[in-house]
């Protein structure tokens, strides 16, 4: 007999009808900034791994909750140890950023920036264009406590 499988969503013990849909400002305010802070939450519905060690198509499976979105705490490796630029490189390819950031603001003040990426199949800058599309949520250098790159 083989072992049986276990419903991750059972295990969460959501609510009948329960829906994740989360603003921006909610993401950032409510789930970011408590993440960096050290706060522990009562429900782990945002999965914690590296990201940019997996293919988008694997992303799905590692997600503790969603069916057509996804949600990761994940840390931002940068390119060179002294440096500010971000490493994405990840699995067969790489996220590529495009289109403008945008400012999220929480009662008049900035606290994050939305940006969107796009993977692409390849080394840079050769690569091929897919249809997966991230955007990633990071906090303004103001708004954080210590200078973390999660």
């Amino acid at each position: 007999m083989g072992v049986p499988e276990t419903d991750p969503l059972a295990q969460l013990s959501l609510p009948p009808g329960f829906r994740f849909y989360p603003t921006d400002e909610e993401l950032l305010v409510q789930y970011l900034c408590r993440k960096v802070a050290g706060h522990h939450f009562s429900l782990q519905i945002i999965g914690e791994i590296d990201l940019y060690k997996f293919n988008p198509w694997d992303l799905p499976s590692k997600a503790l909750f969603g069916e057509k979105e996804w949600y990761f705490f994940s840390p931002r490796d940068r390119k060179y140890p002294n440096g500010s630029r971000p490493n994405r490189v990840a699995g067969s390819g790489y996220w590529k950023a495009t289109g403008t950031d945008k400012i999220i603001t929480t009662e008049g003040r900035k606290v994050g920036i939305k940006k969107a990426l796009v993977f692409y199949v390849g080394k840079a800058p050769k690569g091929t264009k897919t249809n997966w599309i991230m955007h990633e949520y990071r906090l303004i250098e103001t708004s954080r406590k210590s200078g973390s790159t999660k």
